[in-house]
């Protein structure tokens, strides 16, 4: 049998950053898909997905021309079959998980990056790919097949596994400390709203970039320093403005941040002021927090969290939050009385 467990991932910094090619800082955490598998005689991969009821065949001789918007698992094969893998054997297959599903915590990425993991296991012929491989396969699968507007973030994450800084323009990553202080993620229960958010970000940070490249044609965004909001404000429309201050000063959040996670032993209580003043940035100028989101993170810090953060593109889905074992279990009580619908701690994962 074969059998793969994938993580989830959170974006600790650097939210709506990785399709700027500016850094984020992301991990894996205990939450998993699990992909379990033995050969048929058939010609098809038979495909249960235990948490969805849901139950889906694919031939192993498909001809992946017509792919919907969506089908990972085609999408997938079509990008491995143009680098010479070869698909001679149908499996029955069992997926499933404890990811939530729409939530923030990158399920579908997960789901992306397990199953690549099995179509590279199952050749003939062994084919070497690294993690780093695995994660550039799966944004191609995810992501760049559809024509999506999110960045690299979610599919090299999961596929290194760890906490990791990783440099979306050079797609170079390097581990940091996993001592962040006791994680608790909160469901909200309200359904995320991925692709509209991301558009929309992705499109306003873009033009405020270029609404300042218009006038000094050689800034460079990866250069910028906090001071660069105020500098160059005056050349943004003001359509853009609060985007230009988004990318500007998550950005700096992020290079703090990381400064904080290389030393031996990081100030909980930093990462977490560091955590608020994303999530400020956020709410208020990527407009991507729900007000009932923002209540529960409000109850969270009253009840002794350091920090509390959204997860993922924005418009709903899971929130962090940055405890210490003292506040850990008040943290998960004010978030379950605010309305969330689950609430626990994460620990992060190893490579």
């Amino acid at each position: 049998m074969i059998h793969i467990k994938v993580p989830a991932r959170i974006c600790f910094y650097g939210d709506h950053q990785d399709y700027l090619g500016l850094p984020v800082i992301a991990g894996t955490i205990n939450r998993y898909i699990e992909l379990k598998a033995v050969p048929n005689s058939s010609n098809n991969f038979k495909i249960k997905l235990r948490d969805l009821n849901n139950s889906v065949s694919l031939p192993i001789n498909d001809s992946l021309i017509k792919i919907k918007n969506g089908d990972y698992f085609r999408s997938s094969m079509a990008i491995l079959k143009k680098k010479g893998f070869v698909f001679d054997k149908g499996y029955t297959i069992e997926i499933s998980g404890n990811i939530p599903v729409n939530a923030g915590l990158s399920s579908s990425s997960a789901l992306v990056v397990c199953w690549l993991r099995f179509l590279v296991e199952i050749q003939e012929k062994l084919i070497p790919v690294t993690d780093i491989e695995i994660g550039i396969l799966a944004y191609q699968a995810e992501s760049a097949y559809f024509n999506q507007p999110g960045g690299i973030m979610d599919q090299y994450t999961i596929a290194q596994g760890g906490l990791l800084f990783i440099d979306t323009e050079t797609e170079k990553s390097s581990s940091l400390s996993s001592k962040m202080g006791t994680l608790v993620v909160a469901e909200s229960g309200i359904t995320k709203q991925t692709l509209q958010v991301l558009k929309d970000a992705r499109l306003y940070a873009q033009n405020a970039i270029k609404a300042v490249q218009k006038t000094v044609p050689n800034y460079n965004i990866k250069d910028s320093i906090k001071t660069d909001y105020d500098k160059y404000k005056a050349l943004v429309p003001s359509k853009f403005q609060s985007h230009w201050y988004a990318t500007i000063h998550n950005y700096d959040i992020t290079k703090r941040a990381r400064v904080e996670l290389q030393k031996t032993n990081p100030d909980t209580a930093v990462l977490g002021k560091l955590m608020n003043d994303h999530q400020e940035i956020l709410q208020n100028q990527i407009k991507n927090t729900p007000e009932k989101m923002t209540k529960m993170m409000y109850a969270a810090l009253k009840a002794g969290a350091l920090g509390t953060k959204i997860i993922g593109s924005g418009g709903g889905g899971c929130m962090v939050a940055i405890t210490n074992d003292d506040s850990k279990e008040k943290t998960i009580n004010a978030f379950l009385a605010s309305g969330a619908v689950a609430a626990y701690e994460v620990k992060l994962t190893q490579n």
